[in-house]
């Protein structure tokens, strides 16, 4: 099992940062790739970014440029720093943790998510 809690969101103007923080903990298996994804309103849940184990990174072209994801291991967290924030980046942001586990019996993968955490961008 593992446990995500998000926090930071809150209400911010356009142009303007944000840091989401997500505490990651009781894993007893390695993760192979944790990150953030969000949803807006009458939309579909959508990766906004994502880092490897190994520490590769990948981002939505949306926000490619404006958004950095980071982790710091002896701290277990996840952090999604934004700028330059614009409207159409307001909806629920999850943190994620993908598990991969191999067994004798096969391959098992395991999604696990935060509660979420609202972003606002408005003036």
């Amino acid at each position: 099992q593992v446990q995500l809690v998000e926090s930071g969101g809150g209400l911010v103007q356009p142009g303007g940062s944000r840091r989401l923080s997500c505490a990651v903990s009781g894993s007893g298996f390695s993760i192979n790739a944790t990150g953030w994804y969000r949803q807006a309103p009458g939309k579909q849940r959508e990766l906004v970014a994502i880092i490897t184990s190994g520490g590769t990174t990948n981002y939505a072209d949306s926000v490619k440029g404006r958004f950095t994801i980071s982790r710091d291991n002896v701290k277990d967290m996840l952090y999604l720093q934004m700028n330059s924030l614009k409207p159409q980046d307001t909806a629920v942001y999850y943190c994620n943790a993908h598990v991969v586990v191999v067994t004798t019996h096969g391959t098992y993968e395991y999604d696990y998510w935060g509660q979420g955490t609202q972003v606002t961008v408005s003036s």
